[in-house]
């Protein structure tokens, strides 16, 4: 399932990811810091949305409460939980 996720407080603007199961694939950062944000992308493809929390929940940019990989931690979360309920 092809998902999209609206960030908040953060450079990047949207997240763009596929969710089979609780497996994350094919993640894609609208706006951000494009070489970082490339790598973060290539490095959690194929991990589960668990490991995606764990590694990057709570994860900080700045003086922001929140950062590009708590971003995609919420919009994996999110996406998991929408799909369980449709199923």
């Amino acid at each position: 399932m092809r998902c999209e996720y609206q960030t908040e407080n953060t450079c990047a603007q949207l997240i763009r990811f596929d969710l089979e199961g609780n497996i994350v694939r094919n993640i894609e950062f609208l706006g951000g810091c494009n070489g970082n944000l490339k790598a973060i992308a290539k490095l959690v493809d194929g991990w589960t949305v668990e490991k995606i929390e764990e590694m990057l929940a709570g994860n900080t940019c700045g003086r922001r409460p929140t950062s590009c990989g708590d971003q995609l931690a919420r919009a994996v979360r999110a996406a998991y939980e929408k799909a369980v309920k449709l199923s």
